[in-house]
């Protein structure tokens, strides 16, 4: 018989944070171990919970969430999301421009199926959330990685862009606020971004599904607020950072710019979205509720807030390891310190972080699976309390000084 093997569209993709060391993880613990998994931004299993007014609404909506809804999500929901933008100041955001979608990931996948062409360019930022290098070879197109600048607070490096750009480049995606660095974007960097896209004919992909996580008193700033109507900007976000409501999979896609010139385009996203069917309908009644009532992540952002104060806490814990530097994370919910190679002659960070999770029974993620080219970085989720933060940055120390000896 014949063996049965996998896509070969599947060659290029890959997705590290819950790859083969989450393997070996769910291994330990089939043995008996206790692993504190630190891979992934779920806020559920540190005791964040939903406010409670989100999950009434979806409760008191079951009955009449049995049937598919509209393929772009139900109307009070996309009317929601574009009032919300309406009030940050794109005015001309209207409810035919809003997709709901199973979370940002499907609009993600969604987009660059309805785009991408073979041989595509898209720029893509490194490091990156992997799903977006994933999805652009899945499609068919070539992710090419623009580099973000650690020296200079994990900045994107404007002249590497330009020297990235081809006849081949279709997109630039930018992810502000950043994952896996934690680097918040000035309005005039953001601008400068839109600036590349206008000079050179790209469609601006803008994940911003941290946007209402920052830091000490940092604003976010909406590329859509920039692109005005001769840059086509797909905006992506949804509920399941800021509003602890990861397993409702609620997110929406919103286009702005120059529409008339992308009617083909939308049609194929439309195409897309009718063949899915519809998002996830009782999470869809979660978005009126939750972009209109209580900001309860403003309590969590500030000092005193578990948010905040975990970052913190962890970005002061790791550069305190000797050979270890961490950029101050100003939102999102993760660190990306640096080993440096002089102490730390680290070949395969895959390995360390295999090491790490078999000596001390704790997950990271290697910094190459957010598709950064060298090997001297991983990512820390910051969501534990302090106190548990704490201890499993003191398990990171404790490895680290035998790969010291």
């Amino acid at each position: 018989m014949r063996q049965i093997r996998q896509s070969d569209k599947l060659k290029n993709v890959r997705y590290d944070v819950r790859g083969p060391i989450l393997v070996e993880a769910q291994r330990l613990e089939a043995e008996g171990h206790r692993v504190l998994k630190l891979n992934i931004g779920n806020p559920a299993p540190f005791g964040f919970e939903a406010p409670e007014a989100i999950v009434a609404d979806v409760t008191h909506h079951l009955a009449e969430s049995q049937g598919y809804s509209d393929s772009r999500g139900i109307y009070s929901a996309r009317t929601a999301v574009a009032q919300y933008y309406q009030g940050r100041g794109l005015r001309d955001t209207a409810v035919e421009d809003i997709f709901i979608g199973n979370g940002v990931s499907e609009l993600i996948s969604m987009v660059l199926q309805a785009f991408v062409d073979d041989g595509n360019e898209i720029l893509v930022p490194a490091p990156d959330y992997p799903l977006w290098t994933g999805a652009v070879s899945l499609s068919g197109g070539k992710p090419v990685h623009y580099l973000c600048d650690e020296d200079n607070g994990w900045q994107p490096d404007l002249e590497d862009i330009e020297s990235k750009i081809t006849d081949a480049t279709q997109a630039i995606v930018i992810i502000n606020p950043n994952n896996p660095t934690g680097a918040v974007y000035s309005e005039q960097l953001v601008r400068d971004l839109v600036d590349i896209a206008r000079r050179h004919d790209l469609v601006v992909f803008s994940d911003e599904i941290y946007e209402k996580i920052i830091f000490e008193d940092l604003q976010h700033h909406h590329t859509a607020a920039f692109t005005g109507d001769d840059v086509l900007c797909l905006t992506f976000s949804g509920l399941s950072k800021a509003y602890r409501v990861c397993g409702y999979r609620a997110g929406w896609l919103m286009i702005s710019g120059p529409q008339h010139l992308a009617t083909d385009f939308l049609e194929g996203l439309t195409l897309l979205a009718n063949m899915r069917m519809c998002a996830n309908v009782p999470a869809q009644h979660a978005i009126q509720t939750a972009l209109g009532g209580y900001q309860s992540i403003d309590d969590l952002i500030v000092p005193g807030g578990r948010f905040y104060e975990q970052s913190m806490t962890a970005y002061k814990l790791l550069n305190d390891i000797p050979g270890v530097s961490c950029v101050r994370p100003q939102g999102a919910l993760y660190c990306f310190p640096r080993l440096d190679p002089e102490v730390y002659p680290i070949d395969d960070d895959e390995a360390f972080v295999m090491g790490l999770l078999r000596s001390k029974k704790l997950l990271v993620t290697h910094g190459t699976g957010f598709n950064w080219p060298e090997p001297d970085h991983f990512r820390l989720v910051t969501l534990p309390d302090v106190e548990m933060l704490t201890e499993a940055i003191g398990r990171i120390a404790e490895h680290l000084e035998t790969l010291r000896g």
